[in-house]
């Protein structure tokens, strides 16, 4: 009766915990979205969509943030293709190619240490090859930095997914007489499809919201991109900018810009959601 007495109690506290751990997300994701749709609502209008910056933007000229815009979907576009051209090959060799071995764990764990590691020190190494080399800030410097952000979140990702593809599946596979690349791709891959697609956004949502690595890699510019080795802006610098400068109309602009950063990246969670569901009927359940 004591020790009943006692998991009840366990129980209770647990599910105060828990509510409260609930409340203490759900309350900080809405006090943000809260803050930033009412400051950044009334500052919102066609032209920061629609406009690159005018002279004078940073000190309340007209103009608006397509630069930024533009530039932070060709970044974490390209960063999230190189990231993935990259992380599927990796992944699918430690899962179906690779045994258990120590050079697996080895590369798991060098995932795992990346994983962790700021992104500013990405862009920091990116940007000391460049100077290397003779580059300077560019579309392809931030491209590159994103990718070696995105890469662990990716490749861990489709590897976690991977795990879950019936081993009976494979099995009949090669049963049949089919090579293990034939598996990798026609039999592994389709499976995981609905998973490696929220990987991919996933890196996206990670890629476009990033600034320490894209700070001194991919610059900063006022003007539409429009190649490569061209510095280019990205959302969350131009918010950065505007916070910065003393005039309140355009902190408020900066508002406004994390409004469209914020409704990229829902926008990417809904296509996620939508693209899994709709490609879960491929998978063998």
């Amino acid at each position: 009766m004591k020790r009943r007495l006692l998991w009840k109690l366990e129980e209770s506290v647990m599910k105060v915990l828990m509510g409260g751990a609930l409340f203490l997300v759900s309350g900080s994701l809405l006090l943000i979205l809260g803050t930033v749709v009412q400051r950044g609502l009334p500052a919102m209008n066609l032209a920061m969509i629609t406009q690159p910056p005018d002279g004078g933007y940073y000190t309340g000229a007209g103009g608006g943030i397509l630069n930024a815009i533009l530039g932070s979907l060709y970044l974490a576009v390209g960063g999230t293709v190189v990231a993935l051209l990259l992380g599927l090959p990796i992944a699918l060799y430690l899962q179906v190619y690779a045994a258990r071995s120590r050079l697996v764990e080895i590369v798991q764990l060098s995932l795992d240490v990346l994983g962790g590691v700021p992104s500013i020190v990405y862009g920091a190494f990116v940007f000391s090859v460049m100077l290397l080399m003779g580059l300077r800030a560019s579309l392809l410097g931030g491209i590159i930095a994103l990718a070696l952000v995105e890469l662990p979140i990716v490749c861990r990702a489709i590897q976690e997914v991977l795990k879950m593809v019936p081993f009976q599946l494979t099995e009949s596979a090669y049963a049949l007489g089919t090579t293990r690349w034939e598996v990798a791709w026609k039999v592994v891959v389709r499976q995981a499809l609905p998973g490696i697609t929220s990987a991919i956004l996933l890196g996206f949502g990670r890629g476009i919201g990033d600034a320490a690595s894209v700070l001194f890699t991919a610059g900063y510019t006022d003007r539409l991109p429009t190649s490569l080795l061209r510095p280019v802006a990205s959302l969350p610098l131009a918010v950065f900018f505007q916070l910065a400068t003393p005039f309140p109309a355009v902190q408020e602009r900066a508002y406004a810009s994390a409004l469209v950063l914020t409704v990229i990246v829902l926008g990417i969670s809904i296509l996620s959601r939508l693209a899994t569901s709709r490609l879960s009927k491929f998978a063998v359940k």
